[in-house]
């Protein structure tokens, strides 16, 4: 049951580390490609709308997608928890289930950490979508 343990912990919160990585690494994209972004270069409307988008998708799946795995892994740990009480035969010490609550709580608040920035960064790159096409619009007009 140990390795179990382990691989709840360490899993999910590696799934939400590599979660947040490509957050970052595709907001740092999106933030240099707005920064140069020049609306003159696109001949469409429909183009500029698809270089604007690139990669916000995932963004956006991350962020819906990160307290789902923060719970599942919590899921996992209280399970794991269930588990070693039903084995010791009730004899676990209550502050050892409670600290075994609060570690599997832990990889909620993880998934939550991840979810809310990944949510922010999100909507603020939209901004700036429609930003750049309202401009784009207004300059062929």
């Amino acid at each position: 049951m140990e390795d179990i343990k382990l691989i709840v912990d360490y899993g999910t919160l590696g799934i939400l580390l590599a979660m947040s990585t490509l957050v970052v690494g595709y907001a740092l994209e999106r933030f240099m490609f707005f920064k140069t972004l020049n609306i003159k270069q696109y001949a469409t409307k429909n183009a500029l709308e698809r270089a604007a988008t690139k990669n916000l998708t995932t963004i956006s799946l991350i962020g819906s997608n990160a307290p789902y795995v923060g719970l599942l892994g919590t899921v996992g740990g209280i399970m794991v928890v269930f588990y070693e009480i039903g084995m010791s035969g009730g004899a676990l010490d209550t502050s050892e289930v409670i600290v075994g609550l609060a570690l599997a709580l832990k990889v909620t608040a993880a998934g939550l950490i991840v979810a809310i920035p990944s949510t922010i960064i999100y909507g603020g790159f939209l901004r700036k979508v429609d930003l750049a096409i309202s401009e784009f619009e207004d300059a062929i007009a």
